[in-house]
């Protein structure tokens, strides 16, 4: 997470995916807190589940051993949920375009693009282990 970002929340949800409810909880909780503008609010939700949902399947690779971690930083207008599994990481510099003509069929490969899309700036860290999504509040 980047610089002049306060941690408001956290919390630490099993590999699994009935874990998605909790953080959904957990995201309706700070939106509120946040005063985050309800336009905003689904742009949260579907990218932030994206992100544990990643590192459930992907990273975690559904272990019952390991857990994904979620943190909630603050700012004046902005806001950031970051996302930690513990698996191998990935090549987040080389994704396939999920538009292209060749992938555009595939039923997965759309998760990280969505994320793209739907906040104001998305980052990895720890060899794609973490993932930061920034969000605006208003």
């Amino acid at each position: 997470m980047k610089d002049g970002f306060v941690e408001i929340e956290s919390m630490k949800v099993p590999s699994n995916f009935d874990s998605i409810n909790k953080v959904e909880v957990l995201i309706d909780s700070v939106c509120s807190r946040l005063a985050v503008n309800e336009d905003y609010y689904g742009n949260v939700l579907i990218a932030v589940t994206e992100a544990v949902n990643n590192a459930i399947q992907h990273g975690n690779k559904m272990s019952s051993d390991l857990t994904v971690d979620v943190l909630v930083g603050d700012k004046e207008s902005d806001f950031c949920f970051s996302v930690n599994d513990f698996g191998n990481g990935f090549d987040f510099k080389n994704l396939p375009d999920p538009t292209a003509p060749e992938n555009i069929e595939k039923e997965n490969g759309r998760g990280i693009y969505l994320m793209r899309s739907l906040a104001e700036e998305v980052e990895f860290e720890d060899e794609g282990r973490s993932v930061n999504i920034y969000f605006s509040k208003k």
